[in-house]
């Protein structure tokens, strides 16, 4: 009876295991492989591993941790890897603790050391461990401490910034913690003026909303937003406004040529990256890609710049603020790019092109052979007034810039307009000769009359801009609209009003065309004379410029929409142009999208737009 007890229990020891596998939901799997201290608090499944490798407990070294990241760093039964990973992520987690508890914007030294050494330790991982980033390509391990030197770089940044950023210009580049001095670097950002950035914000702290996509590069390094303050308006350029959102990643790299001159560097460098410039950084062994972020400092641009409201203002007179064509460059100047010149519709601003622009940069191919330039103008004025305006402005933005000439940016250019933008971008590139003087007086003019009338020589003789050779042309009324002298346009016409200015130079024409044209001269005294007006399919300027040839070096291109693809294309509209306004013979090429009047926001017609400047765009 007394071994009956001892074969049951003997039984039970060994009939039972100790380890157990279940089912568990595939989310869980992915959850736990990508579980650390910046996804959920916790260190990751590979630091657990390496720490239970040392017996240390994990929870133990997260309340803890600095008996564990000594004997991390004396340890000689880990590898090089899986110690450099553990004490980054180590690192970050108290630098993360203490943020979590700061006042303000102020962090105690001990948190921006162990932020310095996050990064450190991730960097020494990254590129001066036996094995390069390549080989490592498919490891999620790598992926976790790629992001552990991103987020220390970028905060440690920021919190610099905050702090001391603005006192700390190249002319005194350095900033004292604990255990590291940090050296500004080199500076490949080009800031207006050369001025130090007034804000300097995470790119992964902004939130975009409005745009259809964000588009990044994986890489290296943190992404940032650099604003840069506007220049004093004693400085001030009238037409052409340069970028004061810029793009830029910021990488922290520790000197030395070996593992061991990486850990014991007393001095860290920061350097400030373009990432329209900078594809690439070598670091080690490996030349890597440079992370970056195209959308943000777009997106922040358009949020904080209120074009929508400035533009309804000026199209109603309630603003002189907006009386001459801006010329605003999305990215510093660089000769080498060729230009694109976007030119919006009537009541529109740059936000009109917030999608098209967005996938522009977003492309790489096109972002490294382009660069866009958006005109913002007053859409109350006469066409013929825009036409002189935005041609003055896009000439002197070019003369400032490219003063020879020569570079690629200003011998390559192409025009985007939409709507009104369409004609005027038209108007720019057409030579008209004496057509538009015959028309208007049924006789050729010259001599002593030509002489009288030099006044009406900047509206009458057009010639193309020779910087550009191709454009496209969306939904754009080159014969005018039905809608503009239909009620609604005449509605319209009754709030729109004209600046002082303009109605001083009606005047003005008026008075010297009076004998001539009297007809001529009683419209332009009678101030009707809008941009809704010369938008008619009747307007006898629109009709008369819509005959004049486009100058043989220009290539173009027509987008037009049409709501219902039912109704047979001749006669069909996008609601507010007619197929058979926007049409023009001799195009390149002609796509017709089923879309409203605002097709340029159509995933076709920017699909359109790409494939046109891909193919046009191939460097010489």
């Amino acid at each position: 009876m007394k071994v009956i007890p001892l074969l049951l229990l003997a039984l039970l020891v060994t009939g039972c295991s100790a380890v157990h596998v279940r089912d568990a939901p595939v989310e869980s799997y992915f959850a736990t492989r990508h579980s650390d201290v910046l996804t959920d608090g916790h260190l990751s499944a590979s630091s657990r591993e390496s720490l239970l490798t040392l017996g240390l407990d994990a929870r133990a070294c997260i309340k803890d941790s600095r008996p564990c990241l000594s004997r991390l760093g004396a340890s000689s039964g880990l590898d090089d890897e899986h110690r450099l990973a553990a004490l980054a992520e180590l690192h970050l987690s108290d630098a993360l603790a203490a943020d979590r508890q700061r006042v303000a914007q102020t962090l105690p030294p001990a948190a921006l050391d162990d932020y310095v050494q996050a990064a450190r330790f991730s960097y020494a991982y990254l590129f001066f461990t036996a094995r390069d980033p390549g080989s490592r390509a498919f490891e999620d391990r790598q992926t976790q401490v790629r992001d552990f030197y991103s987020f220390a770089t970028e905060r440690l940044t920021s919190v610099l910034f905050a702090s001391v950023g603005r006192e700390h210009t190249t002319a005194s580049p350095q900033v004292q913690l604990d255990d590291a001095a940090i050296h500004i670097g080199e500076v490949r950002l080009r800031l207006p003026r050369g001025a130090a950035p007034q804000e300097l914000l995470p790119a992964s702290r902004l939130q975009v909303e409005g745009i259809r996509n964000t588009y990044r590069r994986d890489g290296f390094g943190a992404p940032f937003v650099a604003v840069a303050a506007p220049p004093d308006t004693a400085s001030t350029s009238a037409t052409l406004f340069e970028p004061l959102f810029l793009s830029a990643t910021v990488v922290l790299r520790f000197p030395g040529t070996t593992l061991d001159e990486v850990l014991n560097a007393p001095d860290a460098m920061l350097d400030v990256y373009d990432p329209y410039r900078d594809e690439t950084v070598q670091l080690g062994r490996s030349t890597v890609p440079l992370s970056a972020n195209f959308t943000a400092a777009y997106a922040l641009w358009l949020s904080r710049s209120e074009f929508r409201r400035e533009a309804g203002r000026a199209l109603f007179g309630r603003s002189a603020a907006l009386s001459q064509p801006r010329i605003y460059p999305m990215q510093p100047y660089d000769p080498a790019r060729r230009t694109i010149v976007m030119i919006h519709g009537l009541a529109s601003s740059p936000e009109g092109w917030v999608n098209l622009v967005n996938e522009i940069m977003g492309d790489a191919t096109l972002r490294s052979r382009y660069q866009v330039w958006e005109v913002f103008y007053p859409t109350n004025l006469p066409i013929p007034e825009n036409v002189r305006n935005i041609r003055a402005a896009l000439l002197d933005a070019l003369q400032t810039l490219d003063p020879d000439g020569t570079a690629p940016a200003s011998r390559h250019m192409t025009l985007v307009g939409h709507s009104m933008g369409g004609v005027i971008a038209r108007l720019l590139v057409v030579d008209s000769a004496d057509a538009m003087w015959q028309t208007l007086f049924d006789h050729p003019v010259a001599g002593e009359q030509r002489r009288r009338l030099a006044v009406l020589e900047p509206y009458l003789t057009l010639s193309p801009l020779p910087q550009v050779d191709r454009a496209i042309f969306l939904a754009s009324p080159h014969r005018g609209s039905p809608l503009a002298h239909a009620w609604i346009g005449r509605t319209a016409m009754r709030f729109v009003r004209l600046p002082a200015s303009i109605l001083h130079t009606l005047g003005a024409v008026a008075d010297v065309v009076a004998t001539e044209l009297p007809r001529a001269a009683n419209e332009l005294r009678r101030r009707q004379l809008s941009s809704v007006a010369y938008l008619s399919d009747q307007d006898r300027y629109l009709r008369a410029t819509s005959m004049l040839p486009i100058a043989p070096a220009v290539t173009y291109h027509s987008i037009i929409g049409r709501v219902d693809p039912n109704v047979e294309l001749t006669r069909s509209s996008d609601g507010v142009v007619p197929y058979a306004s926007a049409h023009l013979d001799g195009a390149a090429s002609e796509q017709v999208v089923t879309s409203g009047h605002s097709v340029q926001n159509t995933a076709a017609a920017i699909l359109a737009i790409r494939n046109i400047l891909r193919e046009e765009g191939t460097p010489e």
